[in-house]
């Protein structure tokens, strides 16, 4: 099985310092990896990821971030990700994408992403997305033109979790709202307690507390 575990290159949101929330990729990977999966890191521009701050501070440096910034082989993924645009998808099983606020810079209009999500998505493969990931789902359509998460059952960072950071004014839109106008049937849990939804071959989870939830039922797709 190979899986692309795709990251944000955005550094900053409107001046707001930001990046990849690393537990959002490093669970995910290591849970991928132990299945023997392939797992390649990419990214919208390829190369260096910038890392959230806050994601390697405190509760929110969670065990898996830990060994992923002691890891000489992840690091180095992870600071030479492959462009979008260079991955053969033909060749690919499963889409990832990962969070943090940097998503909301360079996964909305990006062509790229959205021409991969959809590739996959109508090819029955598994697309999932964790947190601010699924702003990219906004983008794509089904086969039928469609909004993808029309009629899905879907989650992704909550309106109050944005308000609760304090960016519900910075990002260019929120994920459950944008959703709910799409025609999303869209579920969460409280704020940040673990929520993730399946619905057929699209996988969601809600915030980073969700990020080993939502890789586990990636496993259990690819697996059945």
């Amino acid at each position: 099985m190979k899986i692309v575990l795709v990251c944000t290159s955005a550094s900053e949101l409107k001046g707001h310092p930001t990046g990849l929330w690393l537990e959002e990729c490093a669970v995910p990977y290591y849970m991928f990896k132990e299945k023997g999966y392939e797992v390649v890191l990419a990214s919208p521009t390829g190369g260096p990821i910038p890392l959230d701050q806050n994601s390697l501070v405190g509760d929110f440096f969670v065990a898996d971030a830990k060994k992923f910034m002691h890891d000489g082989e992840a690091v180095g993924a992870l600071s030479h990700t492959v462009k979008l645009d260079a991955v053969d998808w033909s060749t690919v099983d499963a889409i990832y994408l990962a969070g943090g606020h940097g998503t909301c810079v360079d996964f909305v209009n990006n062509p790229a992403l959205k021409s991969a999500i959809e590739t996959l998505f109508n090819a029955d493969k598994i697309v999932a997305c964790d947190c601010h990931g699924p702003i990219a789902l906004a983008d794509c359509v089904k086969a039928d033109g469609s909004p993808l998460v029309k009629d899905k059952v879907v989650t992704g960072f909550a309106d109050s979790e944005e308000i609760a950071v304090q960016l519900e004014k910075i990002v260019p839109f929120l994920v459950e709202s944008k959703f709910r106008e799409q025609g999303a049937k869209y579920e969460k849990a409280g704020d940040w307690q673990v929520k993730v939804c399946v619905d057929g071959n699209l996988i969601t989870g809600q915030n980073p507390a969700s990020s080993e939830a939502c890789a586990k039922a990636v496993v259990t797709a690819l697996s059945s």
